[in-house]
């Protein structure tokens, strides 16, 4: 055990204190919440399986995690193969924007087809 030292401030002697940092708190985003949804509706065994032995919110993070990783590897190279260009952004943005939006919805349909809806 540590010995509690003292800080003088004026007349009086307050104990030197220091807290540990409490760690973030994780929320479940969007394709956890799909996933739990699904989970609840669909695969009522396998969620309270999950709920029951308390590994849901960690099975629900990891679910979002890894659809988020995948958005960001794939978005791009969608992109790309589309032709959503910044030269296309700076002539013709609403073009731009309606590739980008494909391409994310397309990238979704594989998210949810093997992660989410599995």
């Amino acid at each position: 055990m540590a010995e509690l030292t003292y800080i003088r401030v004026g007349d009086y002697y307050i104990p030197n204190l220091v807290l540990d940092e409490p760690e973030p708190v994780k929320t479940v985003g969007k394709y956890g919440s799909l996933r739990r949804i699904y989970l609840k509706q669909y695969k009522h065994e396998l969620w309270r399986e999950l709920a029951g032995n308390g590994t849901l919110k960690a099975h629900l993070l990891d679910i979002d995690e890894t659809a988020n990783e995948w958005m960001d590897r794939r978005l791009p190279q969608m992109m790309k193969s589309a032709g959503a260009t910044e030269a296309l952004k700076a002539c013709d943005q609403m073009a731009w924007v309606e590739l980008v939006n494909i391409c994310k919805a397309k990238v979704e349909e594989v998210i949810f087809a093997e992660l989410i809806y599995s």
